[in-house]
């Protein structure tokens, strides 16, 4: 589940990096980080899984 980039011709170092950041906050590689740091209550974790359903379905 890596994120790639390339730097495209003419692009700066800026617009890569934050095409590298909606990369990675797309794949979900933050949140799977998060959810994994620590214990979720239940309903928290309840709440996240029909967020992240939402976020799949658009």
């Amino acid at each position: 589940m890596a994120v790639k980039t390339t730097l495209r011709e003419g692009e700066n170092v800026d617009e890569l990096l934050r095409r590298f950041k909606r990369g990675v906050n797309k794949s979900g590689i933050l949140l799977e980080a998060r959810k994994r740091e620590a214990y979720l209550k239940p309903g928290l974790k309840r709440k996240m899984k029909s967020k992240m359903a939402r976020r799949k379905k658009f």
